[in-house]
């Protein structure tokens, strides 16, 4: 809760308009929802937690505690698009200046997975005959929440994201990922390892030409040539050759790819693999939540950040302007 309320409090304002209130600072609601996420609760159910538990709130100097109508409604202030670049922006930093990220050794690791858009088990979809059906299928893989995340193989920090619904190629988020990533770490010459589902000659164009980032991505987009041809495209010709056998693999450092796999599983595991927004854009605000407060939790994690260096003014990390 400490990490999260010192995060926010170098990136958001204190109220989101100058009619508000002023009963809490969006800092201090970002440090509940953060709880509320780790803690897997509803929003009544973080209600009562924190009413259980009222020192952490006068830890961050709140007076009282929020009712679950606030935290709802601060979330969909405080988790937009630009204000939750805004946060990665700060813990990637703050991972950075902790020399956790190490993208040096090991390479910048990306991929997509796909989330419950409630918190029902399948065998109760089964028996209220929910989902049967092409139509029905194609209407649930339509509204399917997906997330792509960009991560450092050396220490399973996110370093940027893509939130949204649906199924289909990996491809078009690569660009995303990988400028975002490039923008936020100090080391600009790293290697990026992703699966196939990002392969296309353009992509290699655009990290090679526009970033000068290596990229490792397999050529297996497409149908294979019935003779055994190599695959159309500088890079991709480059690709096979380099990523032929399990050694070579192994030395340029694919091999290490699938350490996003385990964020994935860390994300599903630990903060849970449904979402309990009803809405598009309440379970994208979900999703950049978990992904944030997963970056919380590796920081307190990796870098051993002490309680008492958060509560004092001089632990203030600098924040990208």
């Amino acid at each position: 809760m400490l990490l999260a309320y010192n995060a926010a409090r170098g990136v958001l304002p204190e109220f989101a308009s100058k009619y508000s209130r002023k009963d809490f600072t969006l800092p201090q609601l970002f440090a509940c929802l953060a709880v509320k996420e780790q803690m897997g609760r509803t929003y009544r159910g973080a209600e009562a937690l924190l009413l259980d538990a009222d020192h952490w709130c006068k830890a961050i100097g709140m007076r009282k505690v929020p009712d679950h109508n606030t935290l709802c409604r601060a979330a969909g202030v405080i988790l937009t698009r630009c204000r939750g670049d805004k946060l990665l922006d700060v813990l990637v930093r703050w991972a950075s200046l902790a020399r956790i990220l190490k993208l040096s050794l090991k390479p910048f690791a990306g991929d997509s997975t796909h989330f419950d858009e409630r918190p029902c088990s399948r065998y109760f979809e089964s028996r209220r005959g929910r989902g049967t059906g092409d139509a029905a299928r194609r209407r649930k893989v339509k509204r399917l929440p997906k997330l792509a995340v960009g991560v450092a193989a050396a220490c399973h920090l996110v370093v940027s994201f893509w939130a949204g619904a649906g199924a289909g190629s990996d491809s078009p988020y690569f660009e995303r990922l990988l400028y975002d990533a490039w923008r936020r770490v100090p080391n600009k010459r790293f290697k990026a390892a992703f699966d196939a589902g990002f392969d296309g000659e353009h992509n290699h164009q655009i990290a090679r030409r526009d970033m000068g980032i290596a990229t490792l991505i397999p050529p297996a987009i497409g149908r294979p040539s019935k003779t055994g041809a190599a695959p159309r495209g500088r890079w991709r010709r480059h690709m096979g050759r380099v990523l032929a056998t399990k050694r070579s693999r192994r030395r340029c450092g694919y091999t290490q790819r699938w350490q996003v796999e385990t964020v994935n599983s860390m994300l599903k595991r630990n903060l849970g693999s449904a979402l309990r927004g009803k809405t598009k854009q309440s379970r994208i605000r979900d999703l950049r939540l978990k992904v944030l407060v997963h970056d919380l939790m590796v920081l307190r994690r990796k870098a051993r950040v002490e309680t008492e260096q958060v509560r004092s003014h001089s632990y203030c990390l600098p924040v990208p302007g």
